[in-house]
């Protein structure tokens, strides 16, 4: 099992909480971003920059990510292609995306972007919270012992 990060949108404490999570569980945590990533020495942790380009992390993302792994990402057609692969996705505001949910989650992204681009406005996300932080890395937690047992 992998962790990939779509980093070019992630919030900088969900990467320290990553970072942390990757050494103490001694899992292979790879950021992507298309922008060079400072990362802590560590033998579990690398950044990858990919070349610019609408949508090039998310597709070398999708490129190397296997079932079983995990990719966090607030990108919900991201989301969607990989967990059509057999992979699981994790917000940064703790939120898992599965087959159950996916779809759902799918439409209505597509409802609101359809909103947003005929001049509705629609406000922006929810603001990054304490509460968002400590959802994220319960959830994470609760991850990486499932699929640590499901690897063994």
């Amino acid at each position: 099992m992998k962790i990939w990060v779509d980093a070019d949108a992630c919030p900088g404490v969900i990467k320290d909480i990553l970072y942390r999570a990757a050494d103490r569980a001694q899992v292979q945590l790879t950021l992507i971003a298309n922008q060079m990533l400072r990362v802590p020495p560590s033998p579990w942790i690398r950044a990858l920059q990919v070349p610019a380009g609408f949508d090039v992390a998310d597709q070398r993302i999708v490129q190397e990510v296997v079932a079983g792994d995990l990719v966090i990402t607030a990108d919900v057609p991201l989301a969607a292609q990989v967990i059509a692969k057999g992979a699981l996705a994790l917000d940064p505001h703790g939120e898992l995306f599965d087959a159950n949910n996916i779809l759902e989650r799918l439409t209505l992204r597509n409802f609101m972007e359809g909103l947003r681009s005929s001049g509705v406005e629609t406000g922006g996300p929810a603001a990054f919270s304490a509460a968002d932080r400590q959802a994220f890395a319960n959830r994470l937690d609760g991850l990486l012992i499932k699929l640590k047992r499901h690897a063994q």
